[in-house]
């Protein structure tokens, strides 16, 4: 086959499912910090031994991934993914800690009185919640930003709209952070999916333990909150 065959034959292929240069690291970078801002302001109790714990360690993290990937996520090394999934796990391990101490206060009456803060308090854990999903969905997805980029995997953990209609999109159009962002959010809000669809089991399970968190926060935090202005 000629050149110019292959070329023509790659350009049909949409480029999610086709070898592309990366993604810009930027989007989710900005929303590990946002993550690692929201651990220090959090009440003492709903954090996992000191306030600055957490941060300090994901930023040393967060840094080592920056200055190996600066640009594109492209790079794919055993030990930049371990370090990735480190964080992750840091990330989720003090979400899971701040949702699990705000219920079991909430059940039991120890969390404060005053109605402003409880809510600002239950605003910060949803967000944690929110967020921590999205990067895990980033981070998963086809096994991960640098594997998607060099197509590793054919077939999608998530099954997008342009997926399943290209001919409506792009042909370089490729999920990225905020179409992960979109749907941790829609997932989050309506408690199951709406356009994007899990296609593998661990994308199913995901997804039902966001919504499940989000719905049981959302509801024991305005049942609080109202009971308390009464």
């Amino acid at each position: 086959m000629s050149g110019s065959e292959n070329q023509t034959g790659d350009d049909q292929v949409p480029a999610w499912a086709r070898r592309t240069a990366g993604e810009s690291r930027w989007w989710a970078t900005a929303a590990m910090v946002v993550l690692l801002g929201l651990q220090f302001f959090l009440p003492d109790e709903l954090t996992p031994g000191p306030r600055w714990v957490v941060p300090a360690i994901g930023f040393v993290l967060l840094v080592v991934l920056v200055i190996a990937s600066p640009y594109r996520l492209d790079r794919e090394e055993m030990r930049l993914r371990r370090v990735g999934l480190g964080l992750m796990g840091l990330l989720g391990f003090a979400m899971v800690w701040g949702v699990w101490h705000l219920v079991h206060g909430l059940i039991d009456g120890e969390v404060s009185n005053n109605a402003a803060g409880l809510l600002a308090a239950g605003a910060a854990v949803w967000l944690s919640n929110f967020l921590v999903f999205a990067l895990w969905y980033w981070e998963f997805d086809r096994g991960g930003p640098a594997a998607r980029a060099h197509a590793r995997k054919p077939y999608p953990d998530f099954l997008f709209v342009q997926m399943q209609n290209p001919d409506l999109a792009d042909p370089e159009w490729e999920p990225q952070f905020l179409d992960y962002l979109y749907l941790s959010f829609t997932n989050a809000t309506a408690f199951s999916p709406t356009d994007v669809m899990p296609m593998s089991r661990w994308a199913k399970l995901t997804m039902m333990m966001q919504s499940g968190i989000s719905l049981i926060t959302v509801s024991l935090v305005i049942a609080r909150a109202v009971n308390v202005l009464k």
